[in-house]
Order: structure tokens, then sequence, then C-alpha cells
């Protein structure tokens, strides 16, 4: 069966819900790493008021037994600490009232859903779209990946992620290991490993902020441990370089995705581009570089998964663009919802995450079981059968 997942929810809803299908039997969870994930997505210099409403946790209702998942569906809830000011306004029974009692939103914000979904689904209360089109539902997304994450530790998968650029303030390269990576990133408020690119990072921030304005950036996942093979040639839609793209380009304000060195190797002569095949008895098959980004064909070639990722800034400012009143169809100034300067940090962890579940996903289609036994086992015969190519 194919790994998936469904969300449902709303920004100032109840809950935020998620279905899993398709994990095996006997996969241990640790509900402290699930939640410090959580927690990881609502850190960052720049956020908005709504990270000190909420302190997510994820509660686990189905498919897990003593602290194993089951084979079964597994059932996810985050609460939302924020509706307890909005239960009047989101109920699901009718409510009487004006628009301004019922907080209706018809002056759509540029750069958001509001227009385009108010249009297609004929809703004349854009905060129909709002609601749901809201990026607060990558955390249930961050849950999902963080559950792929334990996965796919069992087999000694390491994932990492870092921030790039923040606006015109870009971190200088470096050769960290991923675990140094980790640590480093993890100490960082902007999640990045240099503490003089910190500094300006945040400064910018601030001066972005005071101005009104918003501020995007680039941030990279990095995934070690992968097996060569996860994805195939034979077909469009079963390759996991364009599985991984389809997933980053799906996170709220994406508007960018490359693999290794990416757009790049546009302006670069082959010899540049491509990575040497290498062998040795240690490491097997391996490339002299990973410019490709670990991947050849579609499919992982063993090196490590590297993915960028362009977040444009949040399109709601403190100083609002113009937009078209849905009823008068007079101008008027967009109307603000409580909003974040910059989220790039946090789009990092929401990135790992994404990319995360798209190897899970394909990792279980390679060694697919219905136990961890079952995987495991398969899994080693694998590295056998490379090991005597």
């Amino acid at each position: 069966m194919s790994l998936r997942f469904l969300t449902a929810g709303e920004t100032h809803g109840p809950q935020l819900t998620t279905i899993i299908e398709g994990l095996p039997s006997n996969l241990e969870l640790d509900f402290e790493a699930l939640n410090f994930q959580l927690q990881r997505r609502q850190k960052g210099y720049g956020r908005g008021r709504r990270m000190q409403i909420e302190k997510d946790t994820a509660q686990i209702l189905g498919g897990v037994r003593h602290g194993y998942t089951t084979g079964a569906p597994i059932a996810l809830v985050v609460q939302n600490n924020d509706w307890k000011h909005w239960q009047n306004i989101m109920n699901v029974e009718p409510i009487e009232g004006n628009d301004e009692v019922k907080r209706r939103v018809h002056r759509p914000r540029p750069g958001h859903a509001d227009l385009n979904g108010g249009l297609k689904y004929n809703l004349k209360d854009l905060r129909n779209v709002l609601e749901r089109s809201s990026a607060r539902e990558t955390t249930v997304r961050v849950a999902v990946g963080a559950i792929a994450r334990q996965f796919l530790a069992q087999f000694g998968v390491k994932v990492a992620g870092q921030v790039i650029r923040i606006g015109e303030i870009e971190a200088p390269p470096h050769n960290l290991s991923i675990d140094e990576l980790i640590e480093r990133t993890e100490a960082s408020s902007v999640r990045v490993v240099d503490k003089e690119t910190e500094k300006k990072m945040e400064a910018y921030i601030d001066q972005i902020k005071k101005e009104g304005d918003s501020i995007g950036g680039i941030v990279e996942c990095i995934i070690e441990g992968v097996p060569i093979g996860l994805g195939s040639h034979v077909q469009y839609d079963r390759k996991l370089d364009g599985r991984i793209a389809q997933g980053v380009m799906s996170i709220n304000a994406f508007k960018g995705v490359e693999v290794g060195i990416g757009f790049e190797a546009g302006q670069l002569p082959g010899s540049q581009v491509h990575d040497e095949i290498m062998y040795s008895e240690d490491r097997g098959y391996h490339r002299a570089t990973n410019r490709l980004g670990g991947f050849e064909g579609g499919m992982t070639n063993g090196m490590p998964i590297v993915v960028r990722g362009v977040m444009k800034p949040i399109p709601t400012l403190y100083k609002p663009l113009q937009s078209v009143d849905i009823d008068t169809k007079e101008a008027f100034t967009a109307q603000v919802e409580r909003s974040d300067a910059c989220a790039v940090p946090a789009a990092s962890v929401v990135m790992e995450h994404v990319v995360t579940w798209e190897v899970a996903k394909a990792f279980l289609e390679k060694f697919g079981g219905d136990s961890m036994e079952e995987i495991h086992a398969n899994y080693q015969n694998y590295l056998k059968q490379l090991e005597n190519y």
C-alpha cells in the first residue's frame, strides 16, 4: 500500500487533523521527538504573535498502541489554542449578526488565495478561503514528516536543514558534517551556522519589520544515508526528484525549487555539472562530487540528497497593497490579518519534513512490507545485492 495522508482544519478552527495511511506495524514512536519538531517550526526570528499563542503538540488518537504503530491508519490532531477567541466566528453552526460580527472578509489581499478561492468556490466571505489556505496547515505536515523522519532513522537516514539566504543577506558556504550542521542551526535564531550572518539577518529582518514590509529567502534540506535506487526512471511520476519538487512547491509561499546546483547548471559546461563515478571496496559505487544533489535519472545515487526552495515574502503586509472590494468593486487598501515579517527559518523546518515524507514514501515503495521486521529484511537483502553487483 502506498504511504499517504490527508489534512483538515482551519487556522482559527478548533484543531488541525491528519490521517496517515500506509505506515507499517511495530514502528516505535518517540512522542517527545515528534513534538520537538513541531516546536522547531514555531521558532525563528521574525515570527508574529500567533507563535506566542500556540504551543503545538501532537495528540495521536488512533493507529498507535503502547508506543508502537499497529499498521492501521494513524489519526493525529494538533489543537489550536487561539480557537477560544474564535469559537463564535468559526462555529460550524449558523450565527446571527452582521458582517462585522461574522468577521467577514470582502477585500482580498494581493498574493494570497483570497480572490482566486472566492471566485473558484463562489464564496462571498473570503474568510472561508483564507482560513484553509493559511500556512497554519503546515503544522500537521511537519507532524507527518516527523513520523516519517523516525521511520527513516531506523535505517540510518539523517535529515538536516538550513537557511541559505534571507533577502539580500546570504550565508557563506561551509563543509560541516550533517551532525554539526544540525547542532549549529538548532542554536541559531535564523537557522544558519555562522554567528556573524545570524546577526546581519536579525538586523535586516528588524529593518524590514520597521518598514511594515516582509521578506523571503532560500532554504536547503540535506538527507544523508539514503540508499541507491529510490525512485525510478521508467515513468515520469515515479521520479523521486520530481516528486520532491512537487512537494516543496506545495508549501505555502514557495515559488521555486532546485536539486543540487540547480539553476547554476544552466550556465556551466557539462564537465562542471556531472558527477564522475568512483568505486572502492569500502564505499562501493559513489560519486566524486555531488553537483546533481544525489539524483540521476530520477533515482537516488547514494550521495546526500540536497534540495533548495525559495520562499517569497509573506504577502500580508502592515503597509497593505491596493486591492478591490468584491462588494463595491471599488479600490481599497487590502485588509490585514496577523502575520510574520519573516518566516524563512520556520519554512526551513517545514521543507525538511515535506522532503522527508517523499523520501520515506519512496523508501516504502522500494522495500515495502506490513511490519518493520519485514522491511528491515527486504532492505538488508537489497544491500547485499548492491555489494555483489
